[in-house]
């Protein structure tokens, strides 16, 4: 008798994959939608709180917290279960999204961001290492197309969501609407998902995650105040770049020396790992300067809604995963060289209509623009992926997946650093030439539109062509970026070519 009560609480005790696949995809989409619903809403957010100048450090404080923590909970995951770490971070999370929607400063929003981020890096990396744990290699192709398809319908319906609820209800149920998600992935996993945690001595490498946190923090705090609040050769500008190069330098000795490394540089020293995460850090800088800056251009200098800001957007989303599924035939017919030079193109193509955007431009250009961008990212980031694991063995395949996320969130952190600098810098320039009286934080005005309606005309020409001309010198670096990824792309290695 004793046997069989074992037997049924074993049987009890079994993980319900369908069940545990749809708490992952909840939590994934959570985390995924954040981006582009949060950047829908921030016009709206600068309005009602004020502080244009800190507009780039909502992105830039969620980013950080994410960039340096997926590392980190990978390891933690190794050693306590997949089930509590990622309990820790979605509660983190759901706590830093409750905060965001009571904050009554652009300060108080940064911080809470900070919380919301040290959540998030829990989310993808987990969520995708459980599905790994518990589907068959030959299930995992199928089920991860599942994870690809949240963020395609994450990223159609963000922009969306967040249009209608700025429009008619307010931007704090933009971070509220994480709450049920949050709960609902969290109900699923505790009761469906069982694993057996064989206890490892794993040793983690705190020494890289604090050097890895002072080089991103540096280089951020320098990229977005130089030049504006401190000039470039000032003793504080240079004392960071000092700063950042010590720790960037201490890191790397650290990880070389570590047994457990956060960044293993032993795989970078395959030709087409190195070129993949290069341009995945390029591309994330190029994606972070439209998804955050569109919206205000559309808003600000077309004077649109927020829905019709957030469609421009949408439509990179509906962009990316056709491409992505186009990919994953190309990569069989053509190779994963040609697939991805050919999304090299489109990203450089579409980078060209955002420079020859205007206020005449409509937003039908900023969309097509956006659409071009995003089929260019869905080609070069699936064959990456599939390029990245088919070079490397099984024992190296999640680490080096991980090393080549943390790279386009690192991209996301510099390029939301180092383009808010720059529309910042170039807004201050402008309007020193015409209108020294007005401050970078006057364009707060131009996003809603009761306070635009009460603007002169010849104040509100000054800071729609200010706004219009700091963001293009905003769109030229992204232009520059794309230009970079294609030039990395062509020194992928011919041999490879059909490695799929």
């Amino acid at each position: 008798m004793g046997e069989e009560a074992k037997k049924t609480l074993q049987q009890r005790k079994q993980t319900k994959k369908p069940l545990v696949l749809a708490s992952v995809m909840l939590a994934m989409f959570m985390g995924a939608i954040e981006a582009t619903i949060v950047s829908t809403a921030m016009p709206a957010i600068v309005a009602d709180l004020g502080g244009f100048t800190l507009y780039s450090w909502v992105f830039s404080a969620y980013l950080l917290m994410n960039s340096i923590t997926v590392l980190i909970y990978g390891k933690l995951s190794d050693l306590f279960g997949r089930r509590p770490i990622l309990t820790f971070g979605i509660i983190l999370f759901l706590i830093g999204s409750i905060l965001c929607g009571f904050a009554t400063s652009m300060q108080m929003l940064i911080i809470f961001r900070l919380i919301q981020g040290f959540g998030a890096g829990a989310v993808a990396p987990i969520a995708t290492t459980i599905v790994g744990d518990i589907y068959t290699p030959e299930e995992r192709a199928k089920i991860q197309g599942y994870l690809s398809s949240v963020w395609g319908i994450s990223a159609i319906t963000g922009p969306a969501i967040g249009g209608l609820l700025v429009q008619y209800v307010s931007w704090k149920y933009v971070f509220w609407i994480n709450v049920p998600l949050g709960i609902l992935s969290l109900i699923g996993l505790w009761l469906f998902l069982h694993e057996n945690v064989q206890q490892k001595k794993h040793e983690i490498d705190y020494g890289g995650a604090v050097l890895l946190t002072i080089t991103i923090s540096t280089i951020m705090l320098l990229l977005v105040e130089g030049g504006s609040r401190w000039s470039w050769g000032s003793w504080q500008a240079l004392g960071l770049l000092v700063l950042a190069l010590i720790a960037l330098c201490a890191f790397v000795f650290q990880e070389g020396r570590a047994n457990e490394p956060m960044m293993p540089f032993s795989i970078w020293k395959q030709k087409s790992i190195f070129i993949a995460n290069i341009v995945s850090l390029t591309t994330g800088i190029m994606l972070i300067g439209i998804s955050s800056f569109l919206p205000t251009f559309v808003q600000g200098v077309m004077e649109k809604t927020p829905i019709v800001a957030g469609f421009t957007l949408t439509t990179m989303s509906i962009g990316w995963p056709i491409a992505s599924t186009l990919s994953g035939r190309m990569l069989i017919s053509i190779g994963y060289r040609k697939t991805s030079i050919i999304g090299g193109v489109f990203l450089i193509i579409g980078s060209i209509a955002f420079v020859t955007m205007s206020a005449s431009s409509g937003p039908l250009w900023a969309a097509v623009g956006s659409f071009l961008v995003g089929a260019g990212m869905g080609l070069t980031s699936t064959a990456f992926i599939v390029s990245i694991q088919s070079t490397v063995g099984w024992e190296q395949r999640g680490i080096a997946t991980a090393a080549n996320m943390f790279m386009r969130n690192l991209g996301n952190t510099i390029g939301a650093a180092l383009l808010g600098g720059i529309l910042n810098n170039r807004m201050m320039n402008y309007f020193q030439q015409k209108a020294a009286e007005l401050t970078v934080d006057d364009a707060n005005k131009l996003l809603k539109a009761e306070e635009r309606a009460n603007l002169s005309s010849s104040i509100k020409t000054i800071l729609q062509n200010g706004l219009t001309n700091s963001l293009h010198s905003v769109y030229y670096v992204v232009l520059a970026f794309a230009v970079i990824s294609l030039l990395f792309i062509l020194f992928i290695p011919k041999s490879n070519e059909r490695s799929v």
